[in-house]
């Protein structure tokens, strides 16, 4: 081991919404100097891989008696990327003992993991990380860049008083904490030097990479409750938001779902509701029958466009639907949400981690679905209860940085 120096919970009865000035955009060079506006393509998460990037939470970004579950499902995680590729685990000083004592499983797996010390709280990196990027003018060949949405816990959603919530009392982050979380993608991207520096591009938007569904192609996938809001881009239109979303990621095509406003702390990211497979082809969540109404309206909406929608390159879309696991027997109390998507998998270096949840005949069926879908990747299932009894499930606990182009 090296040792370097969508939350579905329907919260927001316990947070309290403020707004948030944008500042404006530029990318920093390796100096530190400003460069001029640039044009940039997220490649598909399906691409070769340098890492995976994630993230132990710290004692106050979870309920005190989810803690070292949570930890514990995150290192058999890790330990299971570790099979296909490198992964940086970023982890409080405080906590790298526990850290290495919890990925100390096979030598093999575990010279793989590097456990980074770094100022993290919540281990929802896809939202509070960078978003690895490449440059498209040509200007800038060889480089690396990564972009830093400037997160501000999804859209300013900050707990009340008494912390409680589906029968769990929630830690209260005070301003250190929340400016820590705010940093966290600049720290990543600013101590990111291997293989080569990282350019850092502060967005003009705010976004989280849960959002952020793509093909690689042009395509992306995006509810509008989830960024088209003061809270996360005041005073910036529709049409503003996509511009920008073309620019930064190199889409062609946004296709637009309305989503829900305060339905869940993320106001409904995508990567738990339908997922590229490869470009054409979706892989969507299907709610359990037993799911609460609002959910199933919802995505039958979210349905309902893909079916009618091409992508950017014309393609009517294939939609593969993987139902959700029965929740009755998974969850803790009957205060408990469980956030159990198939389709909030992960891609690694030829193969695909899938989350596994103890619903025995779905967990079978959406491991054989996925594996038929791409019979050229090793499929494995992770088990995972306490992350999706936090908020999330695999996609939103990994972040993908990408290989240099060669």
């Amino acid at each position: 081991m090296k040792i370097f120096g969508r939350f579905r919970k329907a919260l927001s009865n316990i947070y309290t919404l403020t707004c948030d000035r944008l500042t404006s955009s530029h990318t920093r060079n390796i100096d530190g100097s400003k460069s001029q506006h640039g044009r940039y393509v997220f490649p598909a998460e399906s691409e070769l891989h340098e890492a995976t990037i994630i993230g132990f939470p710290s004692r106050c970004s979870l309920p005190p008696d989810m803690y070292d579950a949570v930890c514990k499902e995150l290192a058999q995680l890790a330990l299971a990327i570790a099979e296909f590729e490198p992964v940086r685990l970023y982890v409080r000083p405080e906590e790298i003992q526990l850290a290495e004592s919890l990925v100390k499983e096979n030598d093999s797996k575990t010279s793989r993991i590097s456990i980074i010390p770094c100022p993290i709280n919540h281990c929802w990196v896809r939202d509070t990380g960078p978003v690895y990027v490449r440059d498209t003018t040509g200007s800038f060949p060889n480089r690396r860049f990564a972009i830093n949405f400037r997160f501000n816990e999804w859209g300013d959603k900050k707990p009340e008083e008494d912390g409680i919530c589906w029968g769990q009392h929630w830690p209260l982050m005070n301003d250190q904490v929340l400016q820590e979380n705010a940093d966290f993608a600049r720290w990543v991207i600013d101590h990111d030097l291997e293989p080569a520096p990282v350019g850092r591009i502060d967005a003009p938007i705010r976004a989280e990479g849960g959002a952020l569904v793509t093909d690689g192609e042009g395509t992306l996938l995006i509810t509008e409750s989830s960024i088209v809001c003061d809270e996360r881009n005041p005073g910036m239109s529709k049409s503003d938001i996509e511009a920008e979303l073309k620019r930064l990621l190199g889409i062609e095509k946004v296709i637009w779902f309305p989503g829900r406003r305060n339905v869940d702390i993320t106001d409904v990211h995508m990567d738990a509701e339908a997922r590229f497979v490869r470009p054409g082809v979706i892989a969507y969540s299907k709610p359990h029958a037993i799911a609460i109404d609002l959910w199933k309206d919802l995505s039958a909406e979210i349905l309902d466009i893909l079916e009618r929608e091409t992508d950017a390159k014309g393609r009517r879309l294939q939609i593969h639907t993987i139902e959700e696991p029965d929740p009755r027997g998974l969850v803790q109390s009957d205060h408990d949400e469980l956030s159990a998507s198939y389709v909030n998998f992960y891609f690694v270096n030829g193969g695909l981690i899938i989350p596994k949840f103890g619903d025995d005949e779905r967990d079978q069926r959406a491991l054989e679905m996925l594996q038929e879908l791409m019979p050229e990747r090793v499929v494995r299932q992770v088990y995972t209860n306490a992350i999706p009894l936090t908020g999330g499930v695999i996609h939103c606990v990994t972040q993908q940085v990408p290989a240099m182009e060669i």
